[in-house]
């Protein structure tokens, strides 16, 4: 890649962070929950949900409620389709599965990696983790797909 080039796309990935940054303020459910945008690069996202005794679902364990790390893995995932697109486009979850694979652990943040694998003409693909320092010690693994809105407001 010529230096014209990497110059220009790594303008286009600043430009799209910036955007995404603003986007993540903009929806109050994240502002709610507190979710803090770490890392977005070139088809990735890496966000921080930071531990809340208000977001507890088991007070024996006091574990986080399952429906925080769902909002977390699809802002992450929909932030990594956004980085993904050519062009910014208005997108939506289609379908987020998530596999539980442990409780998280009392006061510990969560962070959830997501990463764009594929962009059709209409619809995103993508996988997540979520975990809290160890990566290789995930909480949580998912996917996702989002439809991608055309410029005239329809899925293509």
């Amino acid at each position: 890649m010529a230096a014209d080039e990497r110059e220009a796309t790594a303008a286009m990935i600043a430009e799209r962070a910036r955007l995404n940054r603003g986007f993540m303020d903009y929806v109050p459910h994240n502002r709610a929950l507190g979710i803090e945008v770490i890392e977005l690069v070139a088809a990735g996202a890496t966000m921080r949900l930071p531990y809340d005794p208000r977001l507890i679902g088991d007070p024996e364990s006091g574990a986080l409620h399952g429906g925080a790390l769902s909002a977390l893995m699809d802002a992450a995932c929909g932030a990594a389709v956004f980085m993904a697109l050519p062009s910014p486009l208005p997108i939506a979850t289609l379908d987020l599965r998530i596999d539980y694979l442990r409780r998280s652990a009392p006061g510990a943040a969560i962070v959830a990696e997501a990463r764009c694998y594929k962009v059709t003409r209409s619809v995103a693909f993508v996988r997540g983790i979520a975990y809290h320092e160890d990566r290789e010690a995930p909480i949580a693994a998912g996917t996702a797909s989002f439809m991608l809105s055309t410029s005239t407001g329809r899925a293509g």
